[in-house]
């Protein structure tokens, strides 16, 4: 494992490619129907046939897409997906609704309380790999958007009529770790700084979004589209992209 990154269980099965789904649907064979089919796409697979359960579940932990039907007994699938939105570890999860009906009055309920696609039954192969391609692809992003490289190297920043100078201690696709005398939370600022392997002067600008002793968590808020390519193809290079 390569210094300064450290690689959990939750991000090696990112980088596996692996997402872990949960399906909540009361009919036997459609559950086990669906279960096959996203087992053959290699995914991490969990079932339930009562939202309470789900309910419970998705309070304790993380899935990468929950797949639900709305004709649930009990609680409905419209419940659940309020639950599901409110839920600290799946708030942003993507809901996909497994339906037989058409009903635009469903759906767009459904869509109201948090749904992000629907299938219809019957069920094809080709459209769960085109919804777990959807999932996926924001997956990739986020895990290269804020996976860090080490860089040391100079920084001068520019906060309103100060300019400061001090080292950088890492950076990603999203942001930069910092280390400069005098900035604040909260503060905005404009960065100069040098890749390296080939010596790139990058400018941007951030946000100081936390401060722990000496140094700062910077956000990107702004830099041109060749500084995004240079910051990313660093970040890859150095084998943690």
């Amino acid at each position: 494992m390569k210094r300064g990154y450290l690689i959990t269980s939750f991000h090696l099965r990112k980088l596996l490619s692996v997402q872990k789904l949960l399906i909540v649907e009361d009919d036997v064979a459609s559950r086990e129907l669906l279960m096959h089919l996203l087992q053959e796409l290699k995914a991490e697979v969990h079932a339930t046939a009562t939202s309470e359960e789900a309910a419970e579940r998705v309070e304790s932990e993380k899935f990468d897409g929950i797949f639900l039907d709305l004709s649930m007994p009990g609680l409905s699938g419209f419940d659940l997906a309020k639950i599901v939105r409110n839920s600290a570890c799946n708030k942003t999860t993507p809901i996909i609704i497994v339906t037989g009906t058409e009903e635009q009055d469903s759906l767009h309920h459904a869509f109201s309380v948090g749904a992000t696609y629907f299938l219809q039954k019957p069920l094809a192969k080709q459209s769960l790999v085109t919804i777990l391609d959807k999932i996926h692809k924001p997956q990739r992003e986020n895990l290269r958007r804020f996976t860090r490289a080490p860089l040391n190297t100079g920084v001068t920043c520019t906060v309103g009529t100060r300019t400061l100078r001090g080292l950088t201690w890492n950076i990603s696709q999203g942001g930069i770790q910092l280390e400069v005398s005098g900035l604040q939370k909260g503060d905005t600022l404009g960065m100069s700084f040098i890749l390296p392997d080939p010596a790139t002067v990058i400018k941007a600008e951030g946000a100081i979004v936390w401060v722990q002793e000496e140094r700062q968590g910077v956000y990107f808020t702004g830099m041109s589209l060749e500084a995004q390519e240079r910051i990313q193809n660093f970040v890859t290079r150095a084998g943690y992209g």
